[in-house]
């Protein structure tokens, strides 16, 4: 071989690796929303795992990736480390479809000439053309992604041809010959090459790739390529490994961990299976003849899926070693919040995934804030410290939450597409902020309760039965901002905007209603002030919430989208009659209630 012929095989090693890389990732961001609900459900029995990691793999062309992406579900909780187990086996299995789509270098096609179509020197080109057509020409919704998916798989075969047309020259080798004959005699060798190889290149398709290629030459036979084999599982599963671990939780680090147990109990597996296989004379046949690229798909399919199926029932022991192997977290160890590892950057190769996480702390971000508020409210009725001290401990749990979520979403950013992900996207940035802001009102409204206590003051039975009035309906508002944002529920989202009108003609008549009795002598000055404040922040509360509803029907309707800023002044105009009959109906119980107040009648009669 030349210098050129290396140029040659470098470079279609380098269109090979890249070919796979578009490929993989179109059909992990096409895929990874379903693949999240398949792993909810299917992983329950180690069988189900063991095929949903052997389809996923097929699909996304990567172990490494569902490997990776299973590692991060783990860390962020959405499945267990058991069920997480079915998984890695059968991903493992899935690897070898790469394989045997390669073995299309092994297709004759004088017999028929329609063949011609489905090998690699014209299925790459062809693939090339439609996937150009995807990207350039069509414009329906999905059209950019799946021309990336078929581009990929065009420049992936384009490289597998240049690799196979650089190692010709090594047919005639003599020398090169040698080299695989001494690997025969010599398995660890070629363990230790297959296991570099695939480390360097991070990827055991591509290793197994090169090894179809060099196949072409015939001097390759099963006897030379076995020990191969292993040392790529080897590297592979090193390199997933070490991706796992870093700053992840335990375990997220027992996946990898696991997914090293089971390559060496497989590796072990086979060696044993190859060696009473040859002593006993079954393989005499095959050991020194030439073996084809359909041969080693063949012979990497039947190890990886003999393996797993042996290997299937012994997971539980695989599971009990890593927790032997890895210890447990210590409490605090991880950061101050434990939800904040669903916020796994691993996740960002499928982005509905990084998206399910955020939306998970996002929630918990909501729950976090609206119980303050509660708080708060309990506090100027009932002053008690330990309630504020867990007000401002759970304050600065949100500011945590928001920080690392809102660095989380614009280190995400660049992972999405336009269109429906990055609005949602923008979606979740934009009600972080929101329930953050219904957080800092909350602090205000217990330092308004511990202003009173200082000041040894009290409002009047009045001023606290009203405040009750203005409470429940915040707690209604509050609530259906939560269902919004939780099931992007319309219906709940429209019904934040009546009840918000509400809570600020109730703040506008507590306020009048106050200074009443401040001139009445009822109520002192400084009481009058925190009064105030408690209303200021009230309607501040409830304007969130409305901001919430927006962001929630701009982003379930188009057309509200469009009239976003103007939506809620089109509401107020009146001309939306089930708007108006919700209003009439808050307005009838809230205010109601407050009347019922100067009569002195029982509120449970006004409901």
């Amino acid at each position: 071989m030349t210098v050129f012929n290396f140029i040659s095989l470098f470079g279609g090693l380098a269109l090979f690796l890249y070919g796979m890389r578009l490929m993989s990732r179109g059909l992990e961001q096409g895929s990874s929303g379903a693949l999240k609900s398949a792993m909810e459900k299917l992983t329950t029995s180690p069988v189900g795992a063991f095929f949903l990691g052997l389809s996923a793999t097929a699909i996304i062309q990567s172990s490494t990736a569902t490997i990776v992406l299973t590692s991060g579900l783990v860390a962020a909780g959405v499945i267990t480390l058991r069920q997480s187990l079915g998984i890695i086996l059968g991903a493992n299995v899935g690897t070898t479809v790469t394989g045997q789509i390669i073995r299309l270098l092994d297709l004759n096609a004088s017999a028929a000439a329609w063949l011609n179509f489905f090998k690699p020197n014209t299925l790459a080109p062809l693939a090339a053309v439609v996937g150009i057509l995807f990207i350039m020409a069509f414009r329906f919704r999905n059209s950019q992604r799946v021309g990336t998916i078929v581009m990929g798989f065009g420049i992936l075969f384009t490289g597998l041809v240049n690799m196979t047309a650089a190692v010709t020259p090594l047919a005639e080798s003599e020398a090169f010959g040698r080299l695989f004959l001494t690997l025969a005699d010599r398995p660890l060798l070629g363990f230790l090459a297959g296991m570099a190889a695939s480390f360097s290149i991070q990827s055991s398709s591509a290793t197994v790739g090169i090894l179809q290629a060099l196949s072409t030459t015939g001097a390759l036979s099963f006897g030379s390529i076995y020990s191969v084999l292993l040392g790529i599982y080897m590297g592979d599963c090193a390199t997933t490994a070490i991706v796992c671990s870093v700053g992840a939780r335990a375990d997220a680090k027992r996946t990898g961990l696991v997914h090293i147990i089971f390559n060496i109990c497989a590796g072990v597996l086979v060696l044993i299976g190859v060696t009473l296989l040859r002593r006993f004379g079954a393989l005499d046949a095959l050991w020194s003849r030439p073996i084809s690229s359909g041969g080693i798909a063949n012979t990497h399919t039947v190890f990886k899926l003999t393996t797993a199926a042996l290997l299937l029932p012994v997971t539980p022991a695989f599971e009990k070693l890593s927790r032997k192997l890895i210890r447990d977290d210590r409490p605090g160890s991880l950061g101050m919040d434990v939800s904040l590892h669903a916020l796994d950057e691993t996740l960002f190769e499928a982005p509905e995934l990084a998206l399910s996480a955020i939306r998970q702390v996002v929630g918990q971000i909501a729950d976090l804030a609206t119980g303050n508020v509660f708080r708060g409210f309990g506090l100027l009725r009932s002053y008690e410290q330990k309630a504020a001290e867990a007000m401002a401990a759970d304050e600065d749990r949100i500011d945590t939450l928001v920080d690392h979520a809102e660095d989380y979403m614009v280190r995400l950013s660049p992972h999405l597409e336009q269109g429906r992900t990055s609005d949602r996207l923008n979606y979740f940035i934009k009600c972080a902020d929101e329930f953050e802001r219904i957080g800092d009102h909350a602090v205000n409204l217990s330092e308004s309760a511990q202003e009173l206590r200082t000041r040894e003051a009290a409002f009047s039975p009045a001023a606290i039965m009203e405040l009750g009035v203005l409470e429940d309906a915040l707690t209604e508002i509050l609530g259906y901002a939560r269902t919004a944002f939780e099931q992007l529920d319309h219906a709940a989202a429209f019904r934040i905007e009546p009840v918000e009108e509400v809570v600020d003609e109730l703040v506008a008549k507590l306020r009048s209603r106050h200074l009443l009795r401040l001139r009445a002598g009822e109520c002192s000055v400084t009481d009058g002030y925190i009064f105030q404040d408690i209303l200021v922040n009230a309607e501040r509360i409830s304007d969130q919430c409305s901001n919430l509803g927006v962001h929630t029907i701009s982003l379930v309707d188009a057309k509200a989208a469009e009239m976003e800023h103007d939506y809620i002044l089109h509401l107020h105009q009146g001309e939306n009659e089930e708007y108006n009959a919700l209003y009439a109906s808050a307005r009838s119980l809230y205010l109601g209630r407050l009347a019922a107040l100067d009569l002195g009648i029982d509120e449970d009669t006004t409901e």
